[in-house]
């Protein structure tokens, strides 16, 4: 039911518009800025002219978000994967005392940090990290090695390739040395 002469009925207040809030919300963000300055006895902000932008359209330039402060900004995740820096003194323990597996190297990428191992007994492939590998030479497809096992938390289900040492450089590769330097086998 409406209001006689454009005055809204009992129990509803005229609703403000838009445009209206913005400047109330600008200026009580200035009088705040106003109020901290006079207690800090520092010279108030110059007032800045109100200004109106258009509601968001398809044509309008994207603004920058403003973003809270993380502790994580600008760091990288950690990986899941246990390194040699990252596994738990246990872990090595157990894994020093184990027995001495034999494989081939399936496939390795430095720049990833990782390969597989396919297990001379057959079985699924162990994963291989870059911190495991001991000795001078990357390790390259087709390259006997030996290896000890762990187990890669959480759920402990998969195995990971421990102090891998190569036995038997690929016949007709070259190989390359951690430091870069290639040498032919």
């Amino acid at each position: 039911m409406g209001g006689v002469l454009g005055v809204p009925p009992r129990g509803h207040a005229p609703s403000p518009s838009p445009l209206s809030q913005s400047k109330r919300s600008e200026a009580a963000g200035r009088a705040g800025r106003v109020a901290r300055s006079i207690m800090s006895s520092e010279p108030p902000p110059p007032p800045q002219p109100l200004s109106h932008q258009p509601s968001g359209g398809l044509l309008d330039a994207p603004r920058a978000r403003e973003r809270s402060p993380s502790p994580l900004r600008g760091n990288v995740v950690p990986s899941p994967l246990p390194t040699r820096r990252t596994r738990t003194f246990s872990a090595t323990v157990r894994a020093s005392q184990g027995p001495v597996y034999k494989g081939v190297c399936k496939c390795f990428c430095r720049s990833k940090g990782h390969g597989f191992i396919t297990p001379a007994d057959g079985g699924p492939d162990i994963f291989l990290h870059i911190s495991d590998v001991e000795g001078e030479y990357v390790p390259v497809e087709g390259d006997e090695v030996t290896y000890k096992m762990c187990s890669i938390p959480p759920k402990n289900e998969k195995l990971q390739a421990v102090e891998v040492v190569i036995t038997h450089l690929a016949p007709g590769t070259k190989h390359e040395t951690w430091s870069g330097h290639v040498v032919s086998s």
